[in-house]
């Protein structure tokens, strides 16, 4: 049985990230996907979202969590989804060799999944986003 798509952040074990993908697609939901390839820290962070998600306003470098938010939220919102999966499909390096980082990405996506599904904080186009981290769980 596939599992129901849920708001917000989910840690979800990395066995589970392609039965999200397949939900997503039958959702009919649009489905990004964050890879880190093996990589942790705030840099290759920020590079896998340049890399696989929308930004408005682009950014350069990788000084400022609150700067991603920003440009992650507008956009996801102009791209005008009803919904929306993000799926991080590797996080375990990143959650156990830079845990510091690993929480503000965190912060980061949960903070933009919730402001994008807030009606009054998406000036009335709320996106349903559903973020999947999937790191191993049973090590």
């Amino acid at each position: 049985m596939l599992m129901k798509l849920a708001s917000g952040v989910s840690i979800i074990d990395t066995v589970d990230a392609e039965e999200v993908a397949q939900v997503a697609n039958q959702a009919g939901c649009v489905l990004y996907q964050i890879s880190m390839a093996g990589r942790s820290g705030r840099e290759s962070f920020f590079a896998a979202i340049k890399d696989a998600l929308p930004l408005d306003p682009p950014i350069s470098g990788a000084r400022s969590w609150e700067a991603l938010a920003d440009s992650l939220w507008e956009g996801i919102h102009q791209k005008n989804h009803r919904c929306a999966v993000i799926l991080w499909s590797d996080a375990t390096t990143m959650a156990e060799e830079s845990p510091r980082d690993f929480a503000a990405a965190v912060d980061v996506l949960t903070d933009v999944a919730r402001l994008l599904g807030d009606p009054d904080a998406a000036a009335g186009r709320p996106t349903d986003v559903c973020v999947y981290v999937a790191k191993r769980t049973n090590t």
